[in-house]
């Protein structure tokens, strides 16, 4: 037959070889084509929804779910341009299980050249990618000397500015309300626990009595001597006390337990140079503002009852500390800024004696897990203080300044060694 003499003809046999043998090459070549294509497709599909999370990590946790899922199919069309893609679908779903966690799926299809011919007509691509951030939360007890010396030099103007921008940038930190909060401690010789807490039980009045009266006989001026002279002695009213509070009984002056009873308590003063009132850990930022502002330079210098309360405000009554969430990690931070040497306490006026006291403290602090931050602020002659080197927590975290416009490059400097530590992905 003419197929069998076809086939049985050895001359001229190449070409109907090769015509039988390009089918498969040149479907092998095609499928190649149109997967490289596949490739490099979903390769851009991957890069632009990594980017997507990335742009929604800034905004997913005040979104709706809604809102967040046009943000994302927005965002994404924007970013993926490849027209040979079809079908192209994303979806976006955010959590706070540990931490803030956005997961980005997304889906498409790629029309094919060559493998139709074998009946494939579209080549499916997928990709996903998880963005998590801020599962380490901060609490930050800003320790600020407020003592007469700061008034030289502008460094309580420039302790202002860069305690604001300080919180500025806390506050662009903190993706939920809870992710960050501030408390707020000026200190001289004493610290205003705030006159509205006359009557709160963690305060103890014996000093005060003691002093803030009136005898029988107004020769005498104390308590003491009053009575040991057979006289009256009439306390004035707590109402006029100023709010400040003087060092706890020691050891407690270097500890933060709960001030429940007796030595623990908080003695009251009434300190001529009470420096304004602190303020707990808050996350009201306008209240924390109007802290800052509200500080005038008074007094003499006791950075140790500083230290001791701001690190009671991080952790134990009477501050309202608000509760641990065990989903998140907590870095807890405090920033103690002095301008001068320890003048006076409670009990001494040598700086070796009250050194010797914040010692204790910085390192029960440290041992308990605190990170401390220390700023001396040295515009006078005044030698490096070996106490403020050994409080901090390392040598990179004492800051040695010279001028007042240093305090602000040191807080953003700080601020922003903070916020990398929260937002770290």
């Amino acid at each position: 037959m003419l197929l069998t003499r076809f086939w049985n003809n050895r001359q001229g046999s190449v070409a109907p070889m090769l015509g039988i043998a390009i089918l498969p090459l040149l479907g092998a070549v095609g499928a190649a084509v149109d997967y490289t294509q596949a490739s490099a497709t979903r390769t851009a599909f991957q890069t632009a929804l990594d980017s997507t999370a990335l742009m929604l990590s800034k905004t997913a946790a005040t979104q709706t779910p809604a809102d967040l899922q046009t943000a994302a199919t927005n965002d994404f069309n924007a970013l993926f341009t490849r027209t040979n893609a079809k079908n192209v679908t994303v979806t976006a779903n955010y959590s706070t299980t540990s931490g803030s966690q956005l997961v980005l799926n997304g889906s498409a299809t790629v029309d094919t050249n060559f493998l139709s011919v074998l009946g494939i007509d579209t080549i499916h691509i997928a990709a996903s990618t998880t963005s998590t951030w801020g599962n380490t939360r901060l609490r930050v007890a800003l320790v600020l000397d407020n003592t007469g010396s700061m008034a030289s030099s502008g460094k309580i103007t420039a302790l202002k500015t860069a305690s604001q921008n300080l919180l500025t940038q806390l506050k662009s930190a903190a993706v939920t309300a809870d992710d960050v909060y501030v408390s707020v401690i000026p200190f001289g010789k004493d610290v205003n626990v705030d006159p509205s807490n006359v009557n709160a039980s963690w305060l103890r009045w014996d000093l005060w009595e003691e002093v803030n009266g009136k005898c029988s006989d107004t020769s005498y001026h104390s308590k003491t001597n009053c009575l040991s002279h057979s006289k009256v002695w009439t306390h004035a009213a707590h109402s006029t006390w100023n709010g400040c509070v003087t060092d706890r009984d020691q050891n407690f002056d270097t500890t933060n337990g709960a001030p429940v009873a007796g030595a623990t308590l908080y003695p009251t003063e009434q300190y001529s140079s009470c420096a304004v009132s602190l303020i707990g850990l808050s996350n009201n930022w306008t209240t924390l503002s109007s802290k800052i502002d509200a500080m005038q330079p008074n007094g003499n210098t006791n950075q140790a009852i500083g230290l001791q309360m701001g690190w009671q405000s991080l952790t134990a009554a009477p501050f309202s500390v608000p509760a641990l969430d065990p989903d998140y990690k907590y870095n807890q931070v405090i920033i103690l800024l002095s301008d001068g040497l320890n003048t006076e306490d409670r009990w001494y006026t040598t700086a070796s004696s009250i050194d010797t006291r914040q010692q204790k403290a910085c390192d029960n602090i440290k041992a308990a897990g605190i990170t401390i931050y220390t700023v001396q602020v040295n515009t006078g002659s005044d030698p490096t203080s070996t106490l403020l080197k050994n409080c901090a927590s390392d040598t990179s975290k004492f800051f040695l300044l010279t001028s007042s416009a240093e305090i602000v490059t040191t807080f953003g400097q700080i601020g922003t060694a903070l916020s990398n530590l929260r937002l770290a992905m």
